[in-house]
């Protein structure tokens, strides 16, 4: 039975590459899968890995029905065999709801890959949708890591170098970039702190503050 299924991790756990997987292996066996895409790292209508590997997509807007887009590639002669949707935490939940009517009434399997809560660990409504009407949500076991070296299980945004828990929920970046707007894995603790590795050499470069010691006092 065809499946819609969720894939799910945080930020540099392998997701996009995965994608690219999935789209190689079925091409190679002569399939032909519909990609949808927002806000890839690569920019409009392509899905991309930090590998360096990159595939043209469908860059999906605001509003855009997906359900009725495969209908109409498919009512003009066009296959789809499957659907992959990459950056899904982008996505509008009623857009979800669609995908989910692909398979139930295309039966076309559908993976979905996205990242699951964003920079103020809140989930993202699409994540949110997806993981209430995914047929199984699979996160990815490729663990990334927080600059301490335990398991990353937080998105952080950094701006300036600093890490922020306030602003708009989609700002576009990417991990490990010079720009002023960037973003970072972070184990729990760390990102409680908001403590980036950033801000962690930096502390480790500060000299130590001695003492002052009382009036008076005598050594």
């Amino acid at each position: 039975m065809p499946e819609l299924v969720f894939f799910s991790g945080t930020m540099d756990c392998g997701k996009s590459t995965l994608a690219l997987q999935i789209e190689h292996n079925r091409s190679a066996r002569g399939l032909t899968g519909i990609i949808f895409t927002r806000d890839d790292r690569a920019g409009e209508g392509k899905l991309s890995s930090r590998l360096g590997l990159v595939t043209d997509a469908v860059e999906v807007e605001d509003g855009q029905d997906l359900y009725a887009y495969l209908v109409d590639h498919l009512s003009q002669g066009g296959r789809a065999d499957y659907v992959i949707a990459d950056e899904a935490q982008f996505l509008a939940p009623e857009q979800i709801d669609q995908l989910a009517r692909v398979v139930d009434d295309l039966d076309l399997d559908v993976y979905a890959f996205g990242i699951t809560t964003d920079f103020r660990s809140k989930l993202f409504p699409g994540s949110q949708r997806l993981v209430e009407l995914a047929d199984r949500v699979e996160v990815l076991q490729v663990e990334a890591l927080c600059w301490c070296g335990a398991r990353a299980t937080h998105n952080a945004r950094t701006v300036g170098g600093e890490m922020v828990v306030e602003g708009a929920q989609v700002v576009v970046g990417d991990v490990n970039q010079a720009e002023d707007i960037g973003y970072e894995v972070l184990c729990r603790r760390h990102h409680r702190r908001r403590m980036t590795a950033g801000t962690a050499r930096a502390a480790a470069l500060s000299p130590d503050v001695l003492p002052v010691p009382p009036a008076g006092a005598r050594f």
